[in-house]
């Protein structure tokens, strides 16, 4: 079994959701010996922007870094990605390598009835780090929402969210969120 493990936050060691990915990753690790984990860090090195000339592009003239991002998120059966909330939305590394796996085509195509995942059966769990408190199906809430319908857009179904809403009000506020969110860390299915 392989896991994609990505981390966005710019905090370092400071990042609620790199404790988070981290001990969702060391727990699965734990329960499946064997698992094999591949790592990326999106801010020590971020994934170029989308351009006019990469957005452009077609299978002939995808670069080799854009199929071997493609191709690693292909062959994961579960990803879990830290996300931390900035301005009520995603970090734009997140959305960086977002733009470049979401490739017609590959983890797309359109159909005469509509567009078409081909991301494959896999999970999706995302950590997220929160420094107010926005709860369930908030309008101030651009990062949920828009991670479970791109995932759901490329044929992932099963997107699930670790959430640490409100660390930034207190101290205890944060420590009583990192606790709860210890506490829901989804573990593997079993076989």
């Amino acid at each position: 079994m392989k896991l994609l493990h990505i981390d966005s936050s710019a905090l370092g060691a400071n990042s609620v959701t790199r404790e988070l990915s981290a001990a969702i990753v060391a727990r699965w690790q734990e329960a499946l010996p064997g698992l094999t984990v591949e790592y990326l860090d999106l801010d020590a090195k971020p994934i170029p922007h989308l351009t006019g000339r990469t957005l452009a592009r077609t299978d002939a003239t995808c670069n080799e870094k854009e199929d071997e991002l493609v191709q690693q998120f292909l062959e994961a059966d579960t990803v879990v990605i830290g996300a931390p909330m900035y301005n009520f939305a995603i970090p734009s590394t997140l959305k960086a390598w977002l733009d470049r796996i979401t490739v017609r085509g590959k983890t797309f195509r359109y159909t005469e009835n509509g567009p078409e995942g081909l991301a494959g059966d896999k999970r999706v769990i995302i950590a997220t780090g929160r420094g107010s408190a926005h709860g369930d199906n908030a309008p101030s809430d651009f990062q949920e929402p828009y991670l479970r319908y791109l995932f759901g857009f490329i044929g992932i179904g099963q997107v699930e969210f670790v959430r640490a809403e409100g660390v930034g009000l207190s101290p205890q506020h944060r420590a009583d969120a990192l606790a709860a969110a210890h506490a829901a860390i989804p573990m593997p299915i079993a076989a």
